[in-house]
């Protein structure tokens, strides 16, 4: 069984067991966390009001700082160049179960 969970604007397919990178949540190492699914699949598939009883269970592992990524500028003819750089905040969170 799987399922669809949407957290930080984004859509992630998991399954028991799996652990993810997602934008940075609230919480400590081993808090415990409720998520609700946008999808479910594996025998039939259930999205919409079908999916309101299921939960998906996860687990925050980790909170860290991704690689750093440079954003660089540059229009011909007139010199402007701009270089600039971040690092993007994330929680891995391992999944639980998926219960409904």
């Amino acid at each position: 069984m799987f399922a669809i969970i949407q957290t930080g604007g984004k859509q992630y397919r998991v399954q028991e067991g799996d652990v993810i990178r997602v934008e940075s949540l609230q919480g400590e190492a081993g808090d415990k966390l409720d998520l609700t699914p946008i999808f479910v699949g594996g025998e039939s598939a259930l999205f919409g009001d079908a999916v309101s009883s299921y939960v998906v269970n996860a687990e925050v592992v980790e909170h860290g700082r991704g690689p750093k990524i440079y954003i660089r500028k540059y229009k011909s003819g007139i010199q402007y160049r701009r270089r600039n750089g971040h690092r993007q905040d994330f929680t891995a969170i391992r999944i639980t179960g998926i219960k409904g």
